[in-house]
């Protein structure tokens, strides 16, 4: 599977961007096609996925993807192709002038040269501004494709010169079709890793496919439960960072060391061999780099646990409200079943609005471990309130 394949409940979007592409290819100058666009839509609902299998379309000629293009686009080699993301915090500044000037070159071989900026919401605003008059102006043969979780994440003037697709937050049953279509997995399991997912397409594939994962979760949200008192409150805080930082861990450990062998093989190092000294520096930039993906790793790690809080904490109070319908968290339905009988429905409430405090934080660069803190001493005084 691969190209439009891969997009998952996003049939409006798709529809419109292969009209598009397909107009182009054919010379229509009344299609739909535009020289920047915005994919919008919330983590996990496959807005870079779309971003590349429209970069495809655009690279490969009038009958369709071509498969020599998507595998070229889906390894990231396309001589046509030029990516912006980032493993840090931030896109820097010198990253955006680097992608300004590849974007500005013809195209060798396809019939654009197609820019994917997979973060465009982790800009501030110096860097936005070095985009933004290659958007105003953009060689005809260049292609922006930006990527964010809303348009209320860029700035105005960045807005007002694209268009944008909205991606809506698929729906379980879709995300469950594709994990056993794809990757093989059993139906039942699909199914509770796509609920508990949210719809987060890699989310769910990680629930699915790892048992440790799956084991992660589940401390996550049993230690909610648990917390009754500050001190309790504290010990949780530092345990989630510890699972987030394990999380980050599993999901960059084997990435850095194929990223390290290959740096190796590309200097001439043999394997276990010395590296010369005039070599180490284009090492240490590369441990640097994932040193800073570590960093966000953590961070996103810390997300997901919030997002995992807040739909135990949802479930607790669709419980109390009597409204029937299916738990995010179905398997803890007992747990739920007993929280929403001890709780107050006002202390629940006020849990789910520090969890979204905890995330702006976490956001805004506040260390991780104190906006955990703060959140759960709230969660620790809901406890308490009978």
């Amino acid at each position: 599977m691969g190209g439009w394949s891969e997009i998952v409940g996003q049939a409006d979007a798709v529809a419109q961007l292969r009209r598009a592409a397909a107009a182009d290819a054919e010379g229509d100058e009344h299609g739909a096609m535009t020289h920047a666009w915005l994919l919008t839509g919330p983590p996990g609902s496959g807005r870079s996925n779309l971003a590349y299998a429209f970069a495809a379309a655009l690279l490969s000629g009038p009958e369709g993807i071509e498969p020599e293009v998507e595998t070229l686009v889906e390894a990231r080699t396309h001589p046509d192709l030029v990516t912006l993301s980032t493993e840090g915090v931030l896109i820097t500044i010198a990253q955006a002038r680097s992608v300004v000037q590849r974007a500005s070159l013809a195209p060798s071989t396809a019939r654009y040269r197609v820019v994917v900026v997979e973060d465009a919401d982790r800009m501030a605003e110096r860097t936005s501004n070095a985009l933004l008059k290659a958007l105003e102006e953009p060689p005809p043969e260049t292609v922006w494709i930006l990527c964010a979780p809303s348009e209320a994440d860029l700035l105005p003037t960045i807005r007002s010169r694209v268009r944008t697709v909205n991606l809506q937050v698929p729906d379980p049953v879709e995300v469950a079709a594709l994990l056993v279509e794809r990757d093989g997995v059993d139906p039942g399991v699909a199914e509770r890793a796509a609920r508990e997912a949210q719809s987060h397409i890699g989310m769910a594939r990680r629930l699915a496919t790892s048992e440790e994962a799956r084991a992660r979760r589940a401390e996550t949200l049993q230690i909610a439960m648990r917390v009754s008192t500050a001190s309790s409150a504290v010990l949780a805080a530092a345990r989630y960072v510890e699972i987030a930082t394990a999380d980050a861990d599993a999901l960059s450990a084997e990435r850095d060391e194929a990223e390290r062998a290959q740096a190796l093989r590309q200097l001439g190092v043999e394997p276990g061999g010395t590296v010369p000294p005039q070599l180490r520096r284009q090492l240490k930039e590369l441990e640097d780099a994932q040193k800073q993906r570590a960093k966000r790793g953590m961070r996103d790690g810390v997300d997901r646990i919030l997002v995992d809080l807040l739909s135990l904490y949802r479930d607790i109070l669709i419980t109390q409200l009597g409204v029937g319908r299916e738990l995010v968290n179905e398997a803890m339905r007992p747990t739920v079943q007993a929280a929403a009988d001890y709780l107050e429905r006002a202390a629940v409430i006020d849990v789910l609005d520090q969890i979204r405090v905890a995330r702006e934080r976490i956001e805004a660069n506040v260390p991780p471990l104190l906006a955990l803190e703060a959140m759960l001493v709230s969660a620790a005084r809901a406890a308490q309130r009978r």
